[in-house]
């Protein structure tokens, strides 16, 4: 949960004013698309992630005051600690895949991501819907994984059968029993992994609280 914390305060404000425009789900995707090309300049990663160039120079500002990368003439990269924390990450929220469309998602891009063991915490997929809407998507699809299919929360329904392509789709995400995925659907690319990866930092966090709670 520490990896959380971190990606939060990089989207917090700094000082008293107005509050950054980017979210714990930027600061996710920043340091994989940093991590993938090695290094990158600042222009590239706000249009990665679409931004403005005034936001991006703010999420790099916050980066680096929490160490998280470096910057040098040919671009920005990631630090020690930025790669320790996106290693960090991977155990609580998958990489995201890109799916083909199917007759449970309801935009031109459909991004899935899976948050291991979670399905206790998951009731009718509604949270992650709105969550995925507020970070700009169209909507967001839940489903849980267990005996080899993909099962609606809520009604048990198995969806993988009628949707044989899903499955095969996600089977780099490596599912377990018990996992979720969750499906970020919208017209634009970088809309969906937002919905999808703010969705499932917002399922982590529901986790982490109802661990404690448990405790208590």
């Amino acid at each position: 949960m520490e990896a959380l914390k971190t990606a939060e305060r990089v989207a917090s404000k700094l000082a008293p004013g107005r509050l950054p425009s980017f979210a714990e789900a930027h600061v996710v995707i920043a340091l994989e698309d940093i991590s993938f090309q090695r290094i990158v300049g600042r222009m590239k990663l706000a249009k990665d992630l679409c931004l403005g160039e005034g936001e991006a120079r703010t999420l790099v500002k916050h980066m680096k005051n929490e160490g998280l990368i470096q910057i040098s003439k040919s671009g920005i990269s990631l630090s020690m600690k930025g790669t320790r924390l996106l290693s960090s990450l991977r155990t609580l929220l998958s990489n995201h895949v890109e799916i083909p469309r199917t007759s449970l998602t309801i935009g031109q891009f459909n991004i899935a991501v899976r948050v291991r063991g979670s399905e206790d915490s998951v009731k009718y997929g509604l949270e992650q819907r709105d969550a995925a809407i507020i970070a700009g998507a169209k909507g967001a699809t839940t489903l849980i994984f267990g005996k080899a299919e993909l099962r609606m929360p809520g009604t048990g329904e198995n969806v993988s059968k009628n949707n044989p392509i899903l499955l095969p789709a996600l089977s780099s995400l490596d599912l377990k029993q018990g996992d979720v995925v969750i499906i970020g659907s919208a017209d634009e690319k970088i809309k969906a992994e937002l919905g999808a990866k703010t969705a499932a930092i917002e399922l982590v966090k529901s986790n982490v609280k109802e661990a404690a709670s448990k405790k208590q």
